[in-house]
C-alpha cells in the first residue's frame, strides 16, 4: 500500500527535477547563443558598411595603399595603419611576454602560498586600471622620464605607448601562464628532481614545456588585446600614419584612426565614414586569424605532451 502511495510522489518529484534541469540547460544555452549572436551582429554590421566602402574605393588601393589621409586628400591606404599597429604590438609583446612568463614561473614554482596570495592579486590589479590612465601616465610621466635618460623622443611617440600597453597586458600573460603551470602534475616535477635536476632546470625544462599550450594561448590573448587597444595609443602615440614606424616618433594605429574618423566632422554615409568599418573588419580579420593560429598551435602542443 505504501509503495503504491509513494510511487506517484516519486514520479512527480522526478518530473519536477527533470523540468528544472531542462530549464537550466536552455538558460545556459541562451547565454552561449547570445554571445554568438552579438558577435555575428557586430561582424555583419562591419561587413555591410565595409562592402559599401569597397564599392567606392578599390580593395587593392585600400590594402596596398601607402598613404592614409581620408579627410584631406581622400587617400585610403591602410598599410601605414597596419604597420603602426603591428609595430606597437610587437614592442609591447617584447615587454609583456618575458616579464609575464617570469612572473608566472615564480608564482608557480618558487613563491610560497602566502606570497602567491599577495602577488597574484596585485598583478591582476593592473588589468583593472582604466586604459586612459595608462595613456596619460605615458604622456605626462613616462615620456619625460625616457627623455631624461637621453632618448630622443617626440611628445607623442610609439615607445611610451608600447611600454604602457606591455605593462597593461602583463597580468593576462602571468595569470593564464601560472594557471597552466600549476596544472602540470607534480609527478613530472618529482621525476625531474629524482634524476638530480635543479628547480630552475625543472621549471624551464619540464614545467614550461608541459604547460606550453596554455602559455602560448596567453600570448595570443595578450597580443590580441594589444592590437585592439585604443586609449593608450590615442593619448600617447599620436595620430600620424607612418609606413616605416619609429619608436621615437608618433604614429597612428588602426584603432586610433577609427577614433579620429568618428570624432571629425565627416558626414554619416560618406566614404570617409565607411572607412571606419573597413578598418574594423580588417582589424577583426587579423585578430580572428591570430586566434585560429593560437588554437592550432595549442592543440599541437597538447597532443605532443599528452
Amino acid at each position: 500500500m505504501s509503495q503504491e502511495t509513494n510511487t506517484p510522489d516519486f514520479v512527480g518529484q522526478s518530473g519536477i527535477r527533470s523540468a528544472r534541469e531542462q530549464s537550466i540547460k536552455w538558460l545556459l544555452f541562451g547565454c552561449a547563443a547570445l554571445s554568438v549572436a552579438v558577435t555575428a551582429a557586430i561582424v555583419a554590421t562591419l561587413l555591410f558598411d565595409a562592402i559599401d566602402f569597397f564599392l567606392e574605393v578599390s580593395p587593392v588601393g585600400f590594402f596596398l595603399g601607402t598613404e592614409w589621409s581620408p579627410t584631406i586628400k581622400e587617400e585610403f591606404g591602410v598599410l601605414p595603419l597596419v604597420a603602426g599597429t603591428l609595430f606597437v604590438t610587437a614592442l609591447s609583446a617584447l615587454i609583456a611576454i618575458p616579464v609575464g612568463v617570469a612572473s608566472a614561473t615564480y608564482l608557480s614554482e618558487y613563491a610560497s602560498t602566502q606570497t602567491r596570495s599577495i602577488i597574484k592579486p596585485a598583478l591582476e590589479i593592473l588589468a583593472g586600471i582604466p586604459t586612459v590612465v595608462y595613456g596619460y601616465f605615458a604622456l605626462v610621466y613616462l615620456t619625460p622620464a625616457l627623455e631624461w635618460l637621453g632618448l630622443p623622443l617626440s611628445t607623442f611617440n610609439a615607445l611610451s605607448a608600447s611600454i604602457m600597453i606591455g605593462i597593461m597586458i602583463i597580468p593576462m600573460v602571468s595569470s593564464l601562464s601560472e594557471d597552466a603551470m600549476s596544472a602540470v602534475p607534480d609527478s613530472l616535477r618529482q621525476a625531474g628532481y629524482g634524476i638530480g635536476a635543479t628547480k630552475l632546470e625543472v621549471s624551464t625544462g619540464i614545467v614550461i614545456p608541459a604547460a606550453a599550450s596554455g602559455i602560448f594561448s596567453s600570448f595570443i590573448l595578450a597580443i590580441s588585446r594589444a592590437i585592439g587597444e585604443t586609449m593608450i595609443v590615442v593619448v600617447a602615440a599620436g595620430m600620424r600614419p607612418r609606413l616605416v614606424p619609429s619608436p621615437f616618433e608618433s604614429l597612428e594605429v588602426m584603432t586610433a584612426a577609427m577614433v579620429q574618423l568618428v570624432t571629425t566632422d565627416i558626414a554619416g554615409g560618406s566614404t570617409a565614414y565607411r572607412a571606419m568599418f573597413a578598418i574594423g573588419i580588417t582589424l577583426f580579420t587579423i585578430t580572428f586569424a591570430m586566434n585560429l593560429a593560437s588554437s592550432f598551435v595549442a592543440s599541437r602542443y597538447r597532443e605532443e605532451y599528452q
